[in-house]
């Protein structure tokens, strides 16, 4: 069936597209071809939702927008001085090997900016998620070899914050450092000024960079940047500019999304948001079974919220704009050692479980999409981390990278995908971001932004204040 699988066709299209872009397309994932030229700086400072504004939205439509400015790396005073630079680096990894490296490749022209401008020393500020079976948070020290790789400079780890201010003033010229994971020390999730101070001992200015923490009210991206002079770093302003964008409907039409993953909660305000912005929503995935559920349709087995069903059926999900499964791949075992069968949408047994969407799904999601200008996608649409269950993922992700209009990809889950099935570069945008993304496209507020605002600090920017 056409659309539903990596097929020759698929693979002729692909390699058409690459060899007629590849020669003008950036390396870095995070500068691929956007659909409208690049806004002027004068467009920036245009108080309108888009360019490096933040927008803190009701999710009321007709809501007036309040919008912060950015400071720019451009602003801050860097030749000769200690930066700082929180990164996001938290790239999935097995036994030392990392399984994606966009994250880390998204930052290098940061890095070579900085040194360019005569950066004294650059300190890395990253974290790590614990993992389930991890009894405390794991080291960071295993990325130096890959950092060191993109890169193109050694990187000195920091093992511990103590001592380390002096180590980091004793570096050579434009010496390039780690810090050891920030959430090894409570006091990062606590929010906590003591931490915070001692972290600014290490620099002089700082630079935000890790955009997927930056909806998190943490020591090194919330407190942090309130005591040294500080900025947003190209990066973080592109995400920005990229999803603002999305959330305010500026985009070419129609505009479509595609969201899928296990939790309808983490995901509904999103949801609601989208609906009275896009022209499609198409949901796949464990949350869809929520909405099924809620919808009256039987499920089975599969996983659902029920804490969450009632409030599903309180919002209105029978738009016409919205689209979900209409057939599924069911078994009655998640690990892929059932048998599995496709069934339409409420023909399973009560013993089986939803674990993929169906081919007349992949069909119906493929051609919405291919009718768009404008494509959104987070959340794959089945139980990925199981081979037999990854075709309807599969098929979102090709379907994305044969559309001809603007797309936008993010969340760690996602974006993997596009690197299994080698075709990150068929992909308009890219985002570092997960959480971070979804909370800035439903309009949440934004702790580690809000302090790289234009405000009193401006007066002081490009001085030191630890000299």
């Amino acid at each position: 069936m056409l659309g539903i699988a990596v097929n020759q066709h698929d693979i002729v299209l692909l390699c058409v597209r690459r060899i007629a872009r590849r020669s003008a397309r950036p390396s870095v994932i995070a500068a691929a071809r956007p659909p409208n030229p690049a806004p002027t700086m004068a467009m920036r400072n245009v108080a309108v939702c888009g360019a490096f504004m933040i927008p803190m939205l009701p999710r009321d439509s007709s809501a007036t927008i309040r919008q912060m400015q950015l400071r720019t790396l451009e602003q801050l005073d860097i030749a000769g001085k200690r930066v700082l630079l929180r990164v996001d680096i938290n790239e999935p990894e097995d036994h030392g090997a990392l399984e994606d490296n966009h994250r880390i490749r998204a930052v290098v022209p940061t890095i070579r900016k900085l040194r360019e401008r005569g950066a004294a020393r650059i300190t890395l500020l990253a974290h790590r998620t614990q993992r389930k079976h991890d009894t405390a948070p794991p080291s960071l020290a295993f990325i130096v070899p890959h950092l060191e790789r993109h890169f193109g400079v050694p990187v000195t780890f920091l093992e511990h914050l103590a001592h380390a201010a002096e180590k980091v003033s004793a570096g050579n010229a434009g010496q390039v450092f780690l810090l050891e994971n920030l959430r090894i020390d409570p006091g990062e999730e606590a929010n906590d000024p003591t931490f915070a101070a001692r972290l600014a001992t290490l620099g002089e200015v700082f630079v935000q960079e890790a955009f997927g923490a930056v909806h998190r009210a943490h020591a090194s991206t919330a407190l942090l940047p309130t005591l040294l002079p500080s900025a947003a770093g190209p990066l973080v302003l592109r995400e920005v500019e990229e999803i603002t964008r999305l959330r305010c409907g500026d985009v070419p039409r129609p505009f479509v999304a595609v969201i899928g993953g296990a939790k309808i909660s983490t995901k509904l305000p999103l949801i609601e948001s989208l609906l009275a912005h896009v022209d499609g929503l198409c949901l796949g995935g464990a949350l869809a079974n929520t909405v099924l559920k809620a919808k009256g349709v039987a499920i089975g087995k599969s996983l659902v919220e029920e804490a969450m069903v009632q409030h599903v059926q309180s919002i209105e999900l029978t738009d016409t704009k919205l689209h979900l499964p209409i057939d599924v791949v069911v078994s009655t075992a998640t690990d892929g050692s059932a048998a599995k069968r496709h069934a339409g949408v409420g023909g399973m047994r009560d013993d089986e479980l939803i674990l993929d969407i169906g081919t007349d799904t992949q069909v119906l999601f493929a051609n919405v999409i291919h009718r768009a200008k404008t494509v959104f996608w987070n959340g794959p649409m089945g139980l990925v981390e199981v081979e037999a269950f990854r075709a309807g993922t599969d098929a979102v992700a090709l379907a994305l990278a044969n559309t001809k209009g603007y797309t936008l990809v993010g969340g760690g889950d996602t974006t993997e995908h596009l690197t299994r099935l080698g075709i990150e570069d068929d992909i308009s945008f890219i985002s570092t971001g997960g959480g971070a993304m979804l909370e800035l496209l439903a309009g949440e507020p934004m702790p580690g932004l809000a302090p790289l605002a234009h405000t009193n600090q401006d007066t002081h920017v490009s001085t030191n204040k630890h000299e």
